[in-house]
């Protein structure tokens, strides 16, 4: 199985967001999640329109889902608060479908009807000043591959929380599908570097 790589967005406006963006995709990013919990629809559909369309296959909502289907994108996330009022109609036949966890029995939890789950938070997270690492890495491994959540099960769980080229490597070893990485890169002098270097760590 390809370990999967993702990127979601910062949650406020970033200068440069969109050409960086548009950078990082003709880099090889393969999913991006767009993640802006404070903006209404209008400015969210703005931020869709100035990304190329050949793009937007690759792009998952984090709110406003009917701009999903609008705009043929790759799927949609549901933070942990969305799951209760979460309607099924609003996903389009094959559009992917993720959420947000931060226990192992959260997952297990909610498994069932995603595609895949953000584990959250691995390492201690770059984004968010005093937002901790929650696990014991050793009981984690025995975990993910007690349950081979990364081959066999549904939904695929992605790490997130302190993702960098340094941590990427354990994150794969661990038994992760993928990772889902904020902070290393837009807070990076070079963006577009931080993600190749990531990447790399992986290829």
């Amino acid at each position: 199985m390809r370990f999967k790589l993702l990127i979601i967005s910062p949650p406020e406006e970033s200068p440069e967001e969109v050409a960086v963006l548009i950078r990082l995709f003709e880099a090889g990013l393969a999913l991006f999640h767009l993640r802006k919990p404070a903006w209404h629809e209008a400015r969210v559909e703005e931020y869709l329109q100035a990304i190329p369309a050949v793009f937007h296959p690759r792009m998952v909502l984090h709110s406003h889902y009917a701009l999903a289907r609008r705009y043929a994108l790759h799927g949609l996330h549901l933070p942990a608060w969305a799951r209760a009022s979460w309607q099924p109609s609003a996903r389009q036949p094959g559009q992917t479908l993720s959420t947000s966890c931060h226990t192992l029995q959260e997952v297990q939890q909610h498994r069932h009807g995603y595609d895949y789950v953000l584990l959250s938070p691995i390492f201690d997270s770059i984004s968010k000043a005093g937002y901790s690492s929650a696990f014991d890495l050793g009981l984690l491994r025995e975990e993910l591959q007690n349950l081979q959540y990364r081959q066999q099960y549904t939904p695929q769980v992605l790490a997130l929380g302190g993702i960098t080229a340094d941590t990427i490597a354990t994150t794969r070893d661990l038994g992760f599908a993928g990772a889902a990485v904020l902070g290393a890169v837009w807070q990076a002098p070079d963006p577009v570097a931080a993600f190749r270097a990531i990447k790399s760590e992986i290829s």
